[in-house]
């Protein structure tokens, strides 16, 4: 792992067609190693797109030894990591944006001492920045293919 402060931001975008869990896995760990505190990854796909094993491949890249599941009862799982923290955000029960308010949503994505990793981001509507990682995941030809879109988004794209 190198030091977070030499990481690279990540060439974007990226595709990668994963016929695996373990390249779903492995995909994530593309990314991870080149985020840096501040980063936000906003992940988007349908119920069993595999973001959950992506985000478990972010985590392991940015050294987390935290077995990670999907938050999806609790809303968040914060995970440490060596020189910083991971802030895992399921949305998949939020029936609202003013729910993201009452939890403190905006403060963890403004804290920049740690990665955001927000699936069901599009839950999140407004409250997502402009500038951030986007992650889209989507069925392949076959049935075990996922196809794994990762772009960089807003004006200034660090």
């Amino acid at each position: 792992m190198t030091d977070l402060a030499t990481r690279a931001p990540a060439e974007t975008p990226f595709t990668v067609r994963s016929m695996s869990e373990e390249e779903t896995v492995a995909a994530g760990e593309r990314l991870g190693g080149m985020l840096r505190p501040g980063d936000i990854v906003a992940l988007f796909g349908e119920l069993g797109a595999g973001k959950t094993r992506f985000v478990r491949g972010v985590c392991r890249a940015l050294g987390t030894d935290r077995n990670v599941s999907s938050p999806t009862f609790t809303l968040l799982h914060e995970y440490r990591a060596p020189g910083l923290a991971v802030y895992h955000f399921d949305l998949y029960r939020i029936a609202s944006t003013a729910e993201l308010a009452g939890i403190g949503f905006t403060e963890y994505l403004d804290r920049g001492d740690g990665v955001c990793l927000v699936e069901w981001a599009e839950r999140a509507g407004s409250f997502l920045p402009a500038e951030r990682y986007d992650v889209r995941m989507r069925a392949g030809e076959s049935p075990d293919e996922r196809v794994i879109d990762v772009s960089r988004t807003g004006v200034g794209a660090r």
